[in-house]
């Protein structure tokens, strides 16, 4: 079985080479970039996808799995709901068993603040015909039966799923590539081709490849590749540690949260532990430059981050990482194939414990493996979606902050759209890139 999650000694599956030409090239091989792909290959375009690493390297085979439309920004949610059916769609089109469960999502409120923040969200719920609703006490310990914490009661939506990430996301590679995708890896884009003002396709570590229309779906390295270009993005990345436990008993089929530990049932009979509401951020250049757009989603969460003094050698934003180089170059993108950040190791003690202490019945906690991802992150917590107006022939999707799995599909066509002029079906004003920089308020989604 493959280990998790997807590494750099991972086998390749897509070795190449890639074709001189093409219609649209999309960077990035995580799943914003392999469904943006998939859905310009199924209207028609000669697609390739190039990926630096290997597909899902990096955060999308490390988030914790939910496909949740519970807590999402407002904006957000019409897409999530889209993708929530595209799942459902995508998951019967192959022979592999993503793990796709619909368990439910349960936000546990141990103050009544958070459930003051629960009942502001749930009309953005009730207009996107989502199920979510508030239990009370009696009712949340009913439904996550075994608890030692009582808590004051909870958001639940019922219609929320989870899959297994290092699975599905290769999975829905695979669909995109029998669809007609071009899927490179351990391939890097090293700049973006200009010609009279406009992309006219890319310059991989292998070669140029012509094409008129270009995706950026590179996650955490997006914003590098944009400086390159001359585009400012205040995009940065934050750790956040996760863990996979042996087999344990059932004590909820779905995946719950409160201030201290989120966890959810794993295909595996295991379970996955991550911190709720924590991460870390290293701080380097590229914190200094977006420290202002920032300074809002600071005072609101002043200790939601931990701040660590310099990112590890080869990151995107660490003091060593070249912002400049030539196509002749080997990029950063090829000096790090994959990032792949150690996990917190006292946070690792405090997820054990933590479990362990709130289900007392469920046995020894033993985690079989533990890993770290880089979220990629804006001011706004949302992401950007857009056309980029300095580079014609260039669109953005980036910046998914912690929410890319589950919205993966619905994004990806909605990406698949802006490149191919078709009818988007969403309103994107809160995504645009010009946010940052036509004076605009910064306005915080909910981050619940």
């Amino acid at each position: 079985m493959m280990r998790f999650p997807i590494h750099e000694g991972t086998p390749v599956s897509w070795p190449g080479p890639h074709p001189a030409e093409a219609d649209v090239v999309v960077i990035g091989g995580g799943v914003i970039g392999v469904c943006t792909a998939l859905y310009l290959a199924r209207s028609g375009l000669r697609v390739v996808l190039l990926e630096k690493g290997r597909i899902a390297g990096e955060q999308s085979s490390r988030n914790w799995g939910w496909i949740r439309q519970q807590g999402r920004d407002p904006d957000e949610l019409p897409i999530m709901v889209e993708a929530n059916g595209l799942w459902r769609e995508l998951a019967s089109e192959t022979n592999v068993d993503i793990g796709l469960k619909t368990g439910g999502v349960t936000y546990l409120a141990s103050t009544e603040k958070a459930m003051a923040d629960y009942e502001d969200w749930l009309p953005h719920a009730q207009v996107n015909g989502v199920d979510s609703r508030l239990l009370t006490r009696a009712a949340t310990a009913e439904l996550i039966p075994g608890m030692s914490r009582t808590y004051v009661g909870a958001l639940h939506t019922a219609s929320d799923m989870r899959a297994e990430p290092w699975v599905a996301v290769p999975a829905l590679a695979g669909i995109a590539a029998r669809a007609g995708v071009s899927i490179v890896e351990n391939c890097a884009v090293r700049e973006l081709d200009i010609g009279a003002g406009r992309v006219i396709g890319v310059i991989s570590e292998h070669g140029r490849i012509k094409a008129p229309e270009v995706v950026l779906a590179g996650g955490a390295w997006s914003s590098l590749l944009l400086r390159r270009h001359g585009v400012a993005l205040p995009q940065l990345s934050v750790r956040a540690t996760a863990a996979a436990t042996e087999a344990l008993p059932m004590v909820y089929p779905g995946g719950a949260a409160d201030d201290e530990i989120a966890f959810r049932p794993r295909a595996d009979g295991g379970y996955s532990l991550a911190a709720g509401g924590f991460h870390e951020l290293f701080v380097g250049p590229d914190a200094f430059r977006a420290l202002p757009k920032f300074l809002t989603q600071l005072r609101a969460d002043p200790f939601g981050t931990r701040f660590l003094p310099g990112a590890p050698h080869g990151f995107p934003d660490a003091w060593g990482t070249p912002r400049s180089w030539t196509a002749d170059d080997i990029s950063p993108f090829e000096k790090m194939r994959v990032l792949n950040p150690k996990p917190n190791k006292g946070k690792l003690k405090a997820l054990t414990r933590d479990f362990a202490a709130l289900f007392p019945n469920i046995g020894p906690v033993r985690i079989k493996a533990a890993w770290a991802g880089m979220i990629d992150t804006m001011p706004d917590v949302v992401p950007v979606v857009d056309r980029v107006a300095a580079l014609p022939g260039l669109t953005v999707g980036t910046g998914m902050s912690g929410h890319g799995f589950g919205i993966g599909p619905g994004m990806g066509k909605v990406l698949a759209a802006l490149v191919t002029g078709a009818e988007v079906g969403h309103d994107l004003a809160r995504f645009r890139l010009a946010r940052f920089s036509d004076g605009s308020p910064m306005r915080l989604g909910p981050a619940l």
